[in-house]
């Protein structure tokens, strides 16, 4: 398996939002993440990216092999196209940029400084950044936002060729993206019991 979930409990603001999750994610395939707003997709794929510590369970993955893409397309304002993706190119060990330019069709815009981008191109130079990285699973949060149906296909197709390579996704997403064996995961049956009186047992008494 590439990523695999065991019993896992995440909390937001010390209070827990979803228990009791498990899931595996083979090379290859994508899964999505539904549920509604505030269930904790973003607590959940924080967790899994290592960004936050889990209140219990265990997640297992391969060094190094995970790159998380939040809701901060992670940009430098006076850099350009080209040189924010050569930096993130460095950082991940990697030379060559010209597959992520084109991929997202950001080629006729590398010169440009990224601040004078529009949302949706800002968004592009975001998500162009996990072609850069080398990494096989991608932890992707509300990916498609601030992007036209144009970029949205465009994302997805890059989608669809990181899975044709063996690599995985994991994506928090209200869109469908046309990923013919991409699985989906509701969250509602995990969400956190709770917390009743009478779980404190008289702790205060």
């Amino acid at each position: 398996m590439t990523l695999e979930v065991s019993d896992l409990a995440v909390a937001r603001g010390g209070v827990c939002v979803l228990e009791g999750l498990s899931f595996a994610l083979s090379p290859g395939r994508a899964l999505v993440l539904r549920g509604p707003n505030g269930i904790g997709k973003t607590t959940l794929l924080r967790a899994i990216a290592g960004l936050q510590a889990p209140l219990s369970g265990v997640v297992r993955a391969a060094p190094e092999s995970l790159v998380y893409a939040g809701h901060a397309d992670g940009i430098k304002a006076t850099l350009s196209v080209s040189e924010n993706l050569s930096f993130w190119a460095h950082v991940f060990g990697n030379k060559d940029i010209s597959q992520a330019l084109d991929a997202f069709a950001l080629t006729p815009l590398a010169d440009r400084p990224a601040g004078m981008l529009s949302a949706g191109q800002k968004r592009r130079l975001g998500l162009a950044r996990l072609l850069v990285t080398g990494r096989r699973v991608w932890l992707l949060d509300e990916p498609t936002v601030s992007l036209d149906r144009d970029a949205v296909a465009m994302f997805a197709d890059v989608v669809a060729a990181h899975l044709g390579a063996g690599g995985a996704a994991l994506m928090a997403t209200h869109i469908e993206l046309g990923l013919a064996d991409a699985s989906e995961l509701d969250l509602v049956p995990f969400r956190a019991r709770p917390v009743e009186l009478d779980d404190f047992d008289g702790a205060f008494l």
